[in-house]
């Protein structure tokens, strides 16, 4: 992680989250989600699950949140929140996951139900571009 980031305040980013899920757009499942994240620069970003009729187009809290990272200058994720509705923490999913770690630091921190963890705690033996990168890919 880079030595810029200041220490992680995990309630501003418990609140961004919750803020974002209030923003979600969930008339199928009634199950809004929001997430936020430190990125390496300092910027916290968030994302909200948005459904669709069609229920497999749907997007979860964490595409939109990465979507957002992209769209705003890109960077790496050092922190992550996630919440329900009743702002209680969550667990990515497993695709969510995945999609996190791609774009994470080295080390980036959950916080999590069973508390706060790495990205490789809750994604033991993870492939992506750090791995890519060992082959010369």
């Amino acid at each position: 992680m880079s030595d810029t980031v200041a220490p992680i305040d995990w309630e501003a980013l418990h609140e961004a989250a919750v803020e974002a899920m209030g923003r979600a757009y969930a008339p199928y499942s009634n199950f809004p989600v929001g997430a936020a994240a430190l990125v390496d620069d300092g910027r916290v970003i968030s994302g909200c699950n948005v459904e669709n009729a069609s229920y497999g187009v749907g997007l979860c809290a964490e595409c939109s949140l990465v979507s957002g990272l992209m769209m705003s200058g890109g960077g790496k994720l050092v922190a992550f929140a996630c919440v329900d509705g009743k702002g209680a923490a969550l667990m990515p999913c497993g695709r969510c996951r995945q999609l996190l770690f791609e774009h994470s630091a080295d080390g980036m921190l959950l916080a999590t139900v069973s508390g706060i963890k790495t990205i490789d705690e809750v994604l033991p033996d993870a492939f992506g571009p750090r791995q890519l990168q060992e082959y010369g890919a």
